[in-house]
């Protein structure tokens, strides 16, 4: 293809003391080491009980899964030196947001005077996956097409079905925790890159926001780099887990910008509809049922995503990602981390064996 899809992952994780399994915020004992050895690759984020790391520009999913894999195994790395673990899911299941120290930076600082309780009580750890776009005209082409497939992902990555010592009976409560910010969920239609910025400006003009990280829509062109970044998901427990959907995103953007390119197009939906996708995808997870639009009828979840493969099937040989693509059936086999960690506490009614079985998952593949 002339387009490269370079891909790029956040990951977000957990700061866990190991023997109480409990939330700790201790990120500046594991960041000024990792900083060495890392540089900008990881960084700390709003609350001291997170740690984000991020791959460099990487050229096809095999340069991203090394990455990401040497990310985890650094900074478990470190958090072990301290005594402490790193957990990859996006809920913890029983630590209060209220108990986590705020990060001393006048961002976070403003940030909680704006939003106040919402922005404190934001205990959440995501996945975010940058697929490179070289045209803003292409992104945004691709972004309104895009949209209908994110509650498929977003019910393969479901990683957070407890909530301050609850089941909550959803598989993704971290979309709900998150929905209570401004400028989220499923983007508008936009008809072009111009409509776009003039959005954008207008919000920074009648001060809304100061610049476009502050759009923190589900799918959304970055404010700085060349890329669409993908915001929906919850963080998988998984390298593997996190490698195939990663491979699936740059699937779909391959997929989309070829039709584009043959003055062809995936049928696009209202927003309202995309909606009600997503909220099937944050209740049930893959148990559950999406509506397909054309037929206007509900299909198993399961049968979606297999549709999704096959529709972007054509693309995968050439990205070279077969591999990590057909991982997604395993996937749907096992189920995700938020069916694990219900089935663990279904077998051992603890959640301190969630947490366990967390940590072990976390590291699986990585040390």
């Amino acid at each position: 293809m002339a387009q490269e899809f370079t891909l790029g992952i956040e990951e977000e994780f957990q700061i866990i003391d190991p023997k109480t399994r409990e939330l700790r915020s201790r990120v500046a004992e594991i960041l000024e080491e990792g900083m060495m050895i890392l540089g900008e690759q990881v960084k700390q984020e709003m609350h001291q009980s997170q740690i984000e790391v991020g791959t460099g520009i990487c050229k096809n999913i095999q340069e991203a899964k090394a990455d990401v894999t040497k990310l985890r195994r650094t900074v478990a790395t470190l958090a072990h030196k301290k005594n402490l673990a790193i957990v990859a899911a996006s809920t913890h299941p029983f630590s209060h947001w209220k108990d986590q120290l705020i990060t001393p930076n006048e961002r976070y600082y403003q940030l909680i005077e704006e939003m106040q309780q919402v922005a404190r009580a934001l205990s959440i750890y995501g996945l975010h996956v940058h697929v490179g776009v070289e045209s803003r005209e292409d992104a945004i082409n691709i972004m309104n097409e895009a949209r209908y497939f994110l509650p498929h992902v977003l019910a393969l990555s479901t990683s957070s079905p407890f909530w301050i010592g609850r089941n909550t009976g959803l598989k993704s409560y971290r979309s709900e925790v998150f929905k209570a910010f401004p400028r989220t969920d499923i983007p508008d239609h936009f008809v072009s890159a111009g409509e776009f910025e003039n959005y954008v400006q207008l919000l920074i003009k009648t001060g809304c926001i100061d610049n476009g990280k502050k759009i923190w829509w589900d799918v959304r062109p970055h404010s700085i780099f060349p890329t669409l970044e993908f915001r929906i998901c919850d963080l998988p427990s998984r390298v593997d887990e996190v490698i195939a959907i990663a491979a699936l995103f740059q699937a779909i953007v391959a997929k989309l910008y070829q039709l584009l390119r043959k003055n062809m197009g995936f049928r696009q939906y209202h927003r309202a509809l995309i909606q009600e996708n997503k909220w099937r995808a944050i209740r049930y997870g893959l148990d559950g049922k999406l509506i397909d639009f054309g037929k206007q009828k509900e299909v198993p979840v399961r049968d979606l995503i297999c549709e999704l493969l096959e529709f972007v099937d054509d693309v995968v040989e050439e990205l070279g990602s077969r591999k990590e693509i057909d991982y997604i059936h395993t996937m749907m086999q096992n189920g995700t981390s938020a069916d694990r960690q219900l089935r663990t506490f279904e077998e051992t009614g603890d959640l301190n064996a969630v947490v366990d079985n967390l940590m072990k998952e976390t590291l699986e593949g990585v040390l």
